[in-house]
C-alpha cells in the first residue's frame, strides 16, 4: 500500500459560511481544534460513519471544473432550497443530479 485515505479538503473563499453550509446539508459538525478564524475548519459527522472534511480558506474563487468532487445522497429540491445550485439534472445515462455548493464547488447528488 502507498498510500491511506484520511481527509477530504475543500477550499472556498468563506470558509466558514461555507463550513456552516456543508454542516447544515450533511448534518455535520464542526470540530473544535485550537487556531485563528483565519485556520481551516474540521467538520465531522456526529455519527463518525462519514469522512472528516476539512474547509480550506483560499483567496480565489473557483473557476474551472473540479478534478474531484463529492457524491452525497440527498434530495437536489432540498439541496437548492439550502442555496446549492443545479449544474446538471439527472437524465439521459447519468443517473445522479450534479449540483454546485453556494461558491461553486461541484457535487454529485444521488436520490436514494
Amino acid at each position: 500500500m502507498t498510500a491511506k485515505f484520511k481527509d477530504l479538503a475543500l477550499d472556498a473563499m468563506d470558509h466558514q459560511a461555507m463550513a456552516d453550509w456543508w454542516c447544515g446539508v450533511l448534518g455535520y459538525v464542526r470540530r473544535e481544534v485550537a487556531g485563528t478564524r483565519g485556520s481551516p475548519v474540521p467538520i465531522v459527522d456526529p455519527g463518525g460513519e462519514g469522512p472528516l472534511i476539512w474547509i480550506n480558506p483560499v483567496p480565489e474563487p473557483k473557476t474551472v471544473k473540479n478534478q474531484m468532487h463529492l457524491d452525497v445522497w440527498g434530495d437536489p429540491e432540498e439541496l437548492a432550497a439550502a442555496g446549492a445550485r443545479m449544474v446538471a439534472p439527472r437524465g439521459g445515462d447519468r443517473e445522479w443530479h450534479q449540483m454546485a455548493d453556494p461558491e461553486g464547488n461541484e457535487f454529485c447528488v444521488f436520490e436514494r
